[in-house]
């Protein structure tokens, strides 16, 4: 399978993953703003943007599946960070193959997106059910009402939604396929009693106006990931790289630094 990656700047390796139903190109601000320390790679995950499609939805684990895509691509060391569903992707990366980890920074991401009974940080599977049945009968709407929950509290909502349509308006539509695994993937995956076993330094990185994934979520993962810490934004929603991308910057700055 053929990954699009897009890559800016030059020096250590940092690998952007990106949510449900976007592209790596909503990263490309953020990439410019760090390309002069990092090279900064920017992923469209399989059936987003320029990446081919494969038939994940088929796969008895949809999200080892991607992880599997992913790790064939990189085979030396990275720093790796994961926004919303990118997050999921990248606990799982870290756990599964550690070697290629050096460090984990996860953006308004959650252990486990679907509420449970003994798990109050999560959407409804109601609500997330209806997600999935609109976007059988009509997902470019499905995929508008997804980003307009992205950008909800936030003090700039109508320029970051702009923002997010752009990003979807001048790529490839994301397959059909590929957005119902990525729905699989959120509603079925709980990797909370996977943390313990994370061992790279980690920053989480959370909004504290997040309609999608709270910010308790990230204080779960803060308190269980054994070498976390927790960066949370005040005024900030689910994508505080948009709207908060110099306080995002100067954080990922800091915290890849290396030891002296």
């Amino acid at each position: 399978m053929s990954l699009r990656v897009e890559i800016f700047g030059q020096g250590e390796r940092l690998i952007l993953l990106h949510g449900w139903g976007m592209n790596g190109g909503i990263f490309h601000p953020l990439a410019h703003a760090l390309a002069e320390r990092f090279a900064v790679h920017c992923v469209d995950l399989p059936g987003h943007g320029g990446s081919d499609f494969v038939d994940l939805q088929s796969a008895e684990n949809p999200l080892g599946a991607i992880v599997a895509e992913l790790a064939a691509q990189f085979s030396e060391p990275i720093s790796l960070c994961g926004w919303s569903l990118g997050g999921q992707i990248a606990l799982h990366w870290a756990a599964t193959f550690p070697q290629q980890i050096n460090k984990l920074i996860l953006v308004a991401s959650t252990p486990c997106f679907t509420a449970r009974d003994d798990w109050s940080c999560g959407m409804a599977p109601e609500t997330l059910q209806q997600f999935a049945e609109e976007l059988e009968n009509n997902p470019a709407a499905t995929l508008r009402r997804f980003l307009s929950l992205q950008v909800r509290g936030t003090d700039n909502e109508r320029e970051l939604l702009q923002c997010l349509r752009a990003n979807l308006a001048t790529q490839k539509e994301p397959v059909l396929a590929a957005l119902r695994a990525g729905l699989a993937i959120l509603r079925d995956a709980d990797l909370r009693l996977t943390l313990a076993n994370i061992q790279q330094s980690t920053l989480i990185i959370a909004g504290e106006r997040d309609k999608l994934t709270p910010a308790t979520a990230s204080v779960f993962m803060a308190e269980n990931l054994p070498n976390a810490q927790l960066s949370l934004i005040d005024a900030a929603a689910h994508a505080p790289f948009l709207s908060h991308q110099a306080q995002v910057v100067q954080q990922l700055n800091t915290f890849l630094k290396p030891k002296t």
